[in-house]
């Protein structure tokens, strides 16, 4: 009678092996640009939210006879006997956003303020800081710095 082997060769494991490492080769940089492009994406969807929320806000104050644009600051103000919140109250952009944005220094993929009083803001990518500026006197928030800014504001 014949005994037969299960089992696999020594150059079928090897073959195996080179063909996972290729894949490996060519996947782990496209997972790394991924990421990359998703940063991208998360900023210019909050770009794009925030600049919306200020046009928002201040059509919400013109109807209640506020002229201008939400304030910087962290508290609230009266206009008209009204108490309106400024635009960082509660965390960033909370007086203009339903959900404040976290300030998240030195993360990726984040927001941050080194200075809310001069209406200075950073998001992160690949660690390098893309920063905004938000002018109260015509309101607007724009890119002054970064690799990124072309992306963030498109």
């Amino acid at each position: 009678m014949k005994q037969y082997k299960n089992g696999f060769t020594m150059i079928e494991l090897v073959f195996v092996i080179v063909v996972l490492g290729i894949l490996a080769a060519v996947a782990v940089p496209k997972f790394a640009a991924t990421r990359v492009d998703a940063q991208i994406s998360k900023g210019a969807a909050d770009v794009a939210s925030i600049r919306s929320a200020i046009v928002s806000e201040r059509q919400s104050r013109l109807i209640k006879g506020c002229t201008g644009f939400i304030p910087l600051g962290t508290g609230t103000y009266v206009c008209n006997g009204e108490n309106f919140d400024q635009i960082n109250n509660g965390g960033l952009f909370g007086g203009i956003l339903m959900y404040p944005i976290p300030n998240k220094p030195g993360e990726d993929g984040h927001w941050s303020s080194p200075n809310t009083a001069a209406g200075v803001y950073n998001f992160r990518i690949q660690g390098q800081n893309n920063s905004f500026t938000y002018t109260p006197a015509d309101g607007k928030f724009l890119c002054t710095a970064g690799t990124h800014c072309s992306k963030l504001t498109n």
